[in-house]
């Protein structure tokens, strides 16, 4: 089963790129959440919620697996 993060090249996530704060694209990414983009982790727990994964293998792949767990539990 496939998981994607969506990141849309706007001119926020430019400016954090040229300004080299990568850090900070995933808070970008879930502010921009109404415009498409995704995290990794949501991908994952819309998985989890469509019951194409179970709770083991979407903490296997989360990048933040406290966060994820919390909402798995």
């Amino acid at each position: 089963m496939a998981a994607f993060e969506v990141l849309f090249a706007n001119m926020a996530i430019r400016n954090l790129i040229r300004e080299s704060k990568t850090h900070q694209i995933d808070a970008m990414i879930q502010t921009n959440k109404r415009l498409g983009m995704q995290t990794m982790d949501d991908a994952i727990y819309d998985l989890y919620l469509k019951q194409r994964i179970d709770a083991e293998r979407a903490l296997q792949y989360a990048q933040d697996t406290v966060s994820l767990q919390n909402k798995l539990f």
